[in-house]
């Protein structure tokens, strides 16, 4: 197997994307990874980002990009998980991501960061590391709606993202705090 076949391998199990540092666990040097992009074999869409040329996009290819663009730590936040799993309606121009660390370097408007020292609520949906999905309501609190945001716990249950004993416990926090 060549260093792109080992990329390709690990973009393949990510939605088309590789960071340099994967790149560099798969074996693959700076040199060698800008000579691949220059051959056309990846696109580079942010600082340390790629993504490889034959990539299908998928619908939450958008997720798993802004959270690889933040860097190592980051994951999926608020209404952006709402958004993802279509629980209810959210800003979909705006990807909340959020990270323990800080973030210096420029992203796309469309990537809103929130810094988070405590990230003891996360998961992965999809593969995609996320805040969970009851996190993720209660956070929306103040910023969406209280119908939606029983909306998107009730679909949650019938999607099988949250438990019954979840769906409770969000139904009464967000309609005992009004």
């Amino acid at each position: 197997m060549t260093i792109y076949d080992d990329i390709y391998e690990i973009a393949a199990d990510n939605y088309g994307l590789v960071t340099s540092a994967e790149a560099k666990g798969a074996g693959a040097s700076d040199k060698e990874l800008s000579r691949i992009a220059k051959d056309g074999r990846l696109t580079r869409i942010g600082y340390g980002v790629y993504r490889i040329k034959h990539w299908v996009p998928t619908e939450l290819d958008p997720y798993a990009e802004a959270v690889a663009l933040v860097g190592q730590g980051a994951y999926l936040y608020a209404e952006s998980v709402i958004a993802m799993h279509a629980l209810a309606p959210t800003n979909p121009a705006l990807i909340h991501v959020a990270t323990p660390n800080r973030v210096r370097r420029s992203l796309p408007a469309s990537i809103e960061v929130v810094r988070r020292p405590d990230c003891c609520d996360t998961t992965e949906y999809e593969g995609i590391p996320s805040q969970t999905v009851p996190a993720a309501i209660r956070s929306c609190r103040g910023t969406m709606m209280t119908s939606r945001l029983v909306d998107a716990a009730r679909r949650a249950r019938e999607l099988g993202l949250i438990r019954a004993e979840e769906e409770m416990a969000l139904l009464e926090d967000l309609n005992g705090g009004d």
